[in-house]
């Protein structure tokens, strides 16, 4: 399993105009198989509670899937990434004004499937989802 020439410019970019800029999700590290990011807890995605919104951190996790598929498909001119399903577990709440960090490692790559694990920790590095 091998990225595609992709850098962390070209992924930034490709999320201008886009829920990823909206929620502030900014790439950050683009590893030999793992993909990295960063998202502030804001107005934009907490709960009334003041916390983190849970579909918040799915949405987080699928744009880091997508970017993830992006860079595995053979040709990206061929082919469109989308979602096929996704699981969460919210396991600690993270407050407005703090940082959440994603890390998507594919599991299983494919002909026309990848399964990649999503973890989002806090500024602490505990799990959140």
């Amino acid at each position: 399993m091998a990225f595609q020439s992709f850098t962390l410019e070209q992924l930034n970019a490709l999320s201008k105009n886009t829920l990823d800029e909206n929620f502030g999700i900014e790439y950050t590290e683009i590893g030999e198989d793992f993909l990295c990011a960063k998202m502030p807890v804001t107005h934009k995605n907490v709960q009334p509670f003041r916390l983190l919104h849970g579909g918040a951190s799915v949405a987080f996790a699928e744009s880091m899937g997508s970017m993830t598929g992006l860079m595995l498909i053979p040709d990206p001119k061929l082919y469109t990434v989308v979602g096929l399903e996704i699981n969460a577990n919210h396991t600690r709440g993270v407050k407005e004004g703090n940082w959440v960090y994603g890390k998507c490692t594919p599991l299983h790559v494919g002909r026309t499937t990848i399964i990649c694990e999503i973890k989002i920790t806090n500024n602490e590095d505990k799990l959140v989802c």
